[in-house]
């Protein structure tokens, strides 16, 4: 997956400010930064669902806003705060989801069952998906995005309000797709999840990259991706500082 010059304004704000990368394919990839980083607005336009307004983005050689279908076919994605069709049960969405990809019915019928027991869904899969809790609307939309079996998947938070057995059921299916040689790229503020979990990261500040390449290499001398994380975002010293005004705060003083 190549990304150049990849820039997004909203108004006087820019958002993205001109971003290039290239994601090795097979990889557990993590895409990191603080909270307003521009990590959504990022992914968003590299799976086109938000147009860019400078830039280019290919997955395996075709560019997304030139070519959508032959990349929409090779992808899946989870974005955060996804919108489902809440009035259709668990296997319902599944079907149909299958069924608008184009695969066959029996086909559709073998991957749902198989992705409703990995992923620990199927007591609930006739049960309406607005019914559904937040860790349950997170494993079901990853069904979906994994059932057309995509080279790359894109999750934006995926384990943001999970529970800690949903976080481990989607982690185990997540590691599996990635040692069959396809490519996770996910977004996230949590540094031990991402070191726990990734081989490739690209760390994002106010809209830029501020580093990237293998692991171990964006760490560095850094005892933890936490520490190395705040100083390349330049919070290690603005962190140190907090506290100093507020000598009042606890003990019961008033």
């Amino acid at each position: 997956m190549r990304v150049r010059g990849l820039t997004k304004r909203y108004g006087e704000q820019i958002a993205v400010a001109g971003i290039d990368l290239e994601l090795p394919a097979g990889q557990f990839i993590g895409l990191v930064g603080p909270n307003g980083a521009g990590k959504t607005t990022t992914l968003s336009m590299i799976t086109g669902l938000l147009r860019p307004d400078a830039g280019t983005v290919e997955i395996g050689g075709h560019d997304v806003w030139r070519d959508p279908v032959e990349v929409k076919a090779r992808i899946g994605v989870l974005p955060e705060g996804l919108r489902m069709f809440e009035r259709l049960s668990g296997r319902e969405l599944l079907t149909y989801t299958g069924r608008l990809r184009g695969l066959p019915g029996e086909e559709v019928d073998k991957r749902a069952t198989q992705l409703l027991d990995v992923l620990d869904l199927a007591g609930s899969q006739n049960k309406l998906v607005i019914d559904y809790s937040t860790g349950m609307r997170k494993k079901i939309g990853l069904a979906a995005a994994l059932l057309h079996n995509p080279e790359v998947l894109f999750l934006d938070e995926p384990f943001e309000g999970v529970d800690p057995i949903s976080a481990q059921t989607i982690r185990g299916v997540l590691e599996r797709y990635t040692r069959s040689g396809a490519t996770v790229v996910f977004s996230s503020h949590v540094m031990e999840l991402v070191e726990s979990l990734c081989d490739w990261v690209a760390v994002i500040a106010k809209g830029r990259i501020r580093a990237h390449g293998p692991l171990a290499e964006v760490r560095g001398d850094a005892p933890s991706l936490q520490n190395a994380f705040l100083e390349l975002v330049g919070a290690g010293r603005r962190l140190a500082g907090q506290g100093q005004n507020l000598d009042w705060l606890g003990g019961g003083a008033r």
